[in-house]
């Protein structure tokens, strides 16, 4: 299949995928087995949990998979193109506005509603994720005592130590029967692409050594984000805050406000990074690299690792290492409910109404997202007005 034809494919989802990683699934199971017939469901499913696994965006990694199976490493390249293309422009513009504008009166009061949106989609992302990712106790336990980990002791490198511990713990308990897959004749012998395995380490060593300021540090910034975050969507907000360089180079009201955006556009949430990096530095270029950046360690390893996925998915200690480490990322995420999200937006009894108001419209009404972004701006700027 012709890279422009894969383009065009994953371009139409890309104008229309709202919801997060689990509604690009299933979207991309209607259109590509049900409509296109491109793979069969279990052939889906194994690609869907390798990408669960793999750091990175997993929606987009499941995307960029399917390209390749069409078109290789061009088709995958023409399936992240199409995909993030429409999100990318939304939040490239939306971070050099943002950059330049003024964040008092009405822009202020627009923000403060939107830092009371995330609060309801991180609330409403901790709801479901718990349930599926955390099913049995020593799960639990696990996220929990991330989340307690990373409030007392905030920063990346307690993040990574604790999804590090979990994959090791993981590795060594029983593998959950349901990722187990049955034994089957490999299909595929072929050994590993090494050049891209050696791209990807090269860059987290040589990128910190050169990144004194400008471009090449968004460039670090957002490659060891991309780097380092297991589950993708949701998870990576609390890796990006964790940033020295976001951290010092802007607000958390425009840092939520972004995060908050990225809920309402369709497409993948990782196109955060386009905002941000616009937001840094003001200038369209900064927020190219930001977004290149997040992407590129996930789609190396995935470059990497399908040659040979035939035979690793049959590795039992493989499917509990990545049950754990979801539990993990859950407490990641319990932990960036409450700062920098809760704390920084919550401040009064009408802000914490707000919120839970909001929170019930995503929950329990379905409110569209893009509809919530309006709610929560009209909120916002009814409290500037009070």
């Amino acid at each position: 299949m012709s890279p422009r034809h894969i383009f065009i494919e994953f371009l139409k989802l890309g104008c229309v995928s709202f919801g997060g990683p689990a509604a690009h699934f299933g979207y991309f199971h209607r259109r590509f087995i049900d409509e296109r017939g491109w793979l069969d469901d279990r052939e889906f499913g194994e690609l869907m949990a390798l990408c669960q696994f793999l750091p990175g965006p997993a929606s987009s990694q499941l995307g960029m998979a399917l390209g390749y199976r069409q078109g290789g490493m061009i088709g995958s390249l023409a399936a992240f193109a199409g995909f993030t293309l429409p999100s990318a422009l939304l939040m490239l513009i939306a971070g050099l506005w943002l950059a330049q504008g003024d964040l008092q009166g009405a822009l202020g009061s627009v923000l403060q509603g939107l830092k009371l949106l995330a609060v309801a989609i991180v609330a409403d992302a901790v709801a479901k994720l718990y349930p599926s990712c955390c099913p049995d106790r020593p799960r639990q336990a696990m996220a929990l005592l991330v989340a307690i980990a990373v409030l007392l002791l905030p920063g990346m490198l307690v993040q990574l130590l604790a999804i590090s511990l979990a994959a090791l713990i993981g590795a060594f308990m029983d593998a959950p029967l349901t990722l187990v897959r049955e034994n089957r004749p490999l299909a595929n012998t072929l050994r590993p692409r090494y050049w891209a395995l050696s791209i990807f380490a090269a860059l987290l060593v040589i990128t910190p050594i050169i990144a004194n300021s400008g471009i090449p540090a968004i460039f670090d910034a957002f490659y060891r984000a991309g780097a380092l975050v297991f589950g993708g969507g949701h998870v990576v907000l609390p890796l990006l805050d964790a940033q020295p360089l976001i951290r010092e180079g802007m607000t958390q009201e425009t840092f939520l406000a972004g995060y908050s955006l990225a809920q309402a556009v369709p497409g993948p949430m990782f196109s955060l990074a386009a905002y941000l990096g616009a937001a840094l530095e003001g200038s369209l270029g900064s927020g190219v690299v930001a977004l290149l950046a997040i992407f590129l360690p996930g789609w190396l390893l995935l470059m990497a690792i399908l040659p040979i996925w035939e035979r690793l998915r049959g590795q039992p200690r493989l499917a509990s290492a990545l049950a754990w480490v979801s539990a993990a990322t859950v407490g990641l995420l319990m932990a960036a409910l409450f700062t920098p999200v809760f704390t920084s937006a919550v401040t009064s009894p009408g802000a914490m109404a707000a919120a839970l108001g909001l929170w019930l419209l995503l929950h329990q009404c379905r409110l569209p997202l893009w509809a919530a972004v309006i709610v929560a701006a009209l909120m916002g700027l009814g409290f500037g007005s009070a």
